[in-house]
């Protein structure tokens, strides 16, 4: 714990196999959400070459830019250092840690699919995102 800080900040590490759509989504709008109060992991355990452009289009509409980001592979590691795990219904196992808290969110996969059908998803994603924030920090909800 620094001096600047009396609190440690909570940690979420997003999980999906491809790490290029649902997880990309979710912790793009958890570090624009969240303000710098969380912090966010993502990663797949076969992460694509480059995240869905379908995904990144529909983030825009939203004023998020996720344009630069990069599939990563998940770690033993992030698992370890995040307070929260949340996989995104895709049947990605992860290594099971006592203490953390895991989560799976059942979204659509927006894989192969046109900005229209990742809209919805994008929408589902940004109202958990909203929900999981007032759940770490409620003292800023």
């Amino acid at each position: 714990m620094s001096t600047t800080e009396t609190t440690t900040k909570p940690s979420v590490l997003f999980v999906c196999v491809h790490n290029a759509g649902r997880s990309q989504m979710a912790a793009a709008y958890l570090r624009s959400l969240g303000e710098g109060r969380i912090e966010v992991r993502s990663a797949g355990s076969a992460p694509a070459d480059a995240v869905n452009p379908a995904a990144v289009a529909a983030m825009a509409e939203d004023g998020i830019d996720m344009s630069a980001e990069l599939p990563k592979v998940l770690t033993t590691e992030a698992v370890q250092e995040s307070d929260v795990v949340i996989t995104m219904g895709c049947g990605d196992a992860c290594p099971i840690f006592p203490g953390k808290r895991y989560e799976d969110w059942k979204l659509e996969d927006p894989a192969g699919q046109g900005v229209e059908a990742v809209r919805p998803i994008r929408d589902d994603i940004k109202a958990r995102i909203q929900d999981l924030i007032a759940d770490l920090l409620p003292e800023h909800a």
